[in-house]
């Protein structure tokens, strides 16, 4: 059987090992923006500021004690594959990409079946994303409000067969209030999807504990991940969901992160500052892991959600196989 330390996470600069992922941050972004959009008003995005901007805000995250963060831009949410790389290159933070789609199903899926979606995803998985050479490493996809619509199971069935074709990890975004991490969890299964190897995104959002319960009794992991953003629920009751999995013996079965930016283009200037001050990648060491321990969450705990569960759910690739 193969151990966490004999296994691979694919990063945007190489593979790697387990337990050299140190805490991560399960769900961020670093940059989010509308595919298209800066080709038609190029003075909206302004790149080498940005990843300048990216470098200094990633540096002083990992000065902080974060070693990886995982991010989940796909295609619809204006994916930078190339400046992923190079942020992780000079900031010294560890990235891993994401392939897939979150709410805006690309056009291509909707008359085509999961297999030819499923091998777009594959080539970003083994190839690289486009001509980078930047490989993703974790496979997106969401189901939101109106839950699995048609279109919606052809991208949920293409991300579990690329997962299958390459045993990269599934990480979703949800709608907690709908229940939607259990349909996920059902159509992945149909498809032979191991649980262990999906995170349910967004599961912080609720604290219906049948529904937490259920999908940790399935085996997936939870992602308690949207710390900061003041998104359906308060910190102090995502802060209280946390702390009471942990005390039904579930901090195994949990992930943590902020599912934060460091630029948008949804956010002018002094807008979080103004609206969301704690949304940023370090609320989570700085506030909320210290809010737990008040809380009574053991150490090890805390440990389990940052560094343990993350080394063993992120990782996948032996040395022997062929990916950077």
């Amino acid at each position: 059987m193969t151990t966490p330390t004999e296994l691979y996470a694919q990063t945007v600069t190489g593979l790697v090992q387990a337990h050299a992922l140190g805490r991560v941050l399960c769900h961020e972004h670093v940059v989010l923006r509308t595919p298209g959009f800066a080709e038609s008003y190029p003075w909206t995005y302004p790149r080498r500021e940005i990843i300048d901007r990216c470098v200094d805000v990633l540096a002083e995250l990992r000065d902080s004690g974060i070693s990886t963060i995982v991010d989940n831009t796909t295609i619809d949410l204006g994916r930078d594959a190339e400046l992923l790389a190079e942020v992780s290159q000079r900031s010294g933070i560890t990235i891993i990409a994401a392939t897939g789609c979150h709410l805006v199903t690309p056009r291509f899926v909707f008359n085509r079946s999961p297999d030819e979606f499923a091998a777009l995803l594959i080539r970003d998985l083994t190839e690289g994303i486009a001509a980078t050479g930047v490989r993703a490493g974790v496979i997106k996809c969401a189901t939101d409000e109106d839950g699995v619509t048609a279109t919606n199971e052809t991208v949920l069935r293409a991300c579990a067969r690329a997962h299958l074709a390459t045993g990269a990890p599934i990480s979703t975004h949800t709608h907690a209030a709908g229940r939607t991490g259990l349909a996920q969890l059902r159509i992945f299964a149909d498809e032979g999807v191991d649980p262990s190897r999906v995170l349910i995104g967004h599961s912080g959002d609720t604290d219906d504990f049948d529904y937490l319960h259920a999908l940790a009794d399935a085996g997936a992991y939870l992602g308690a991940d949207r710390f900061g953003g003041n998104v359906r629920c308060s910190e102090e009751t995502r802060v209280k969901i946390v702390a009471e999995l942990c005390r039904a013996g579930r901090a195994d079965r949990v992930m943590l992160a902020h599912d934060t930016n460091v630029w948008s283009e949804k956010e002018p200037p002094g807008w979080r500052e103004l609206h969301r001050p704690q949304w940023h990648y370090r609320h989570v060491l700085d506030d909320v892991v210290p809010e737990l321990r008040s809380l009574g969450v053991e150490q090890v705990d805390v440990d389990r959600m940052l560094v343990a569960n993350p080394a063993v759910f992120f990782p996948y690739l032996r040395p022997s196989q062929t990916h950077r």
